[in-house]
């Protein structure tokens, strides 16, 4: 399970950071059942199997963050025995886990009041908590309109189009994403997702920056939406993810190279706000 998380978290088959962070915990328990000889040997391996997990994407704050308290959980407590280690390693990910899912669910509840009725918003990327925001907001009769950047690479945000397109109360449509500078002029606000925050800096999907940039030339404001655990200090350094040239092109490569890069950095005073689970923070 765990080199099958792996393998998934490296292909962004899984696409939501706090959903990658989320999993990668749970992958953990497939130690629960390994035979160990001691207490020593199933920390090694869980030290080992902890980092492969995050490794498998270190740009992501929320899966290197909640691997490393797991690990310091476990470690902290000094078990005398394997059942004993195991068992703290169980209570280490539902703690992270509950952490995870709760503040997603207050961050969302916190930004649904920014969704009013008959607003036009844009987003991009697939962001879980954005759009369980828009669930909240649209459970209280709220209508809205969105235009959905496709956001490369893999396309995640085609797979948002999907899910506000089987929501009655919006009205969805998918542009690509050098499109967005058409449609903002007709949008009340953009919505983001967040990978992290470091120092003054919005780490997110390749194509944030310039969405971000234009809706500040013609007076769009940003709200980008997250968990607090993904705005990280000097303890976290973002490395980003260079996806393979045969999502560009199918074909060779002939006398030219290709660059597709995962993540871009936005200065934060580009945002408007940014909401989490702790409150709303204006710029």
């Amino acid at each position: 399970m765990i080199d099958e998380t792996v393998e998934e978290i490296q292909e962004m088959q899984t696409h939501s950071s706090s959903t990658v962070a989320v999993k990668a915990a749970r992958a953990l328990e497939d130690l629960l059942d390994r035979e160990f000889e001691t207490v020593e040997e199933f920390e090694r391996a869980l030290d080992h199997n902890s980092n492969a997990l995050r490794r498998a994407n270190p740009s992501h704050a929320s899966l290197v963050t909640t691997q490393r308290a797991i690990v310091k959980m476990v470690t902290d407590t000094e078990s005398e025995s394997v059942e004993e280690v195991k068992t703290q390693m169980e209570q280490a990910i539902d703690s992270v886990v509950e952490q995870v899912v709760t503040a997603k669910r207050r961050a969302a509840e916190n930004a649904a009041p920014q969704f009013e009725d008959g607003m036009t918003f844009m987003t991009h990327d697939y962001s879980s908590t954005v759009l369980e925001a828009v669930e909240n907001a649209v459970a209280t009769g709220t209508y809205l309109t969105v235009y959905v950047m496709e956001a490369r690479p893999r396309y995640l945000g085609r797979k948002t189009a999907r899910v506000l397109g089987e929501i009655d109360q919006v009205d969805a449509t998918l542009i690509i994403d050098s499109a967005a500078g058409h449609y903002l002029p007709e949008c009340d606000r953009v919505f983001t997702g967040m990978d992290c925050i470091v120092d003054e800096t919005l780490y997110n999907r390749v194509g944030t920056f310039p969405l971000v940039a234009t809706a500040n030339e013609v007076d769009v404001p940003v709200t980008t939406i997250g968990s607090s655990a993904k705005i990280v200090g000097e303890a976290f350094r973002f490395e980003n993810d260079f996806r393979s040239a045969s999502e560009v092109i199918r074909e060779p490569a002939e006398g030219f190279a290709v660059e597709n890069p995962a993540y871009d950095a936005t200065p934060t005073d580009l945002l408007d706000s940014v909401v989490t689970d702790e409150g709303t923070w204006e710029y």
